[in-house]
């Protein structure tokens, strides 16, 4: 299992919204491949009768990517040999959300002191 270390909440300390850019595009640089949903595995009978792996009662072996077009939910399914970038696709897509989630609060801290330095001129 690959673990990365994300930035985490950084204290307070002013910054401009210029600086919270360049952060942000920085920091999700190496973010690629990147995805938003979940993986299963799932054993399921296929639809070719007398199908000797179905008839032992192990059932086909697969694995689906479930995510969202919209509003409407998706299922693809995942080639065994793919499933480690697909993981990893998946990893890069929190790591992106909690970055996201920084920089909104990041972002808001600057304009808005930004905002205060200008109402003081």
């Amino acid at each position: 299992m690959h673990v990365r270390h994300s930035a985490h909440m950084q204290p307070y300390r002013p910054e401009t919204s210029e600086n919270v850019k360049q952060w942000f595009q920085q920091a999700i640089q190496h973010l690629w491949p990147v995805a938003e949903g979940s993986l299963s595995f799932r054993k399921c009978p296929c639809i070719r009768k007398n199908c000797r792996v179905c008839a032992s009662g192990k059932g086909h072996r697969s694995y689906i990517l479930y995510g969202r077009r919209g509003k409407e939910r998706v299922s693809v399914y995942v080639p065994e040999d793919v499933v480690p970038s697909v993981e990893q696709a998946l990893e890069n897509g929190r790591e992106l959300q909690a970055l996201m989630n920084e920089a909104g609060v990041r972002y808001l801290r600057a304009r808005k002191r930004e905002r205060g330095q200008k109402m003081r001129k």
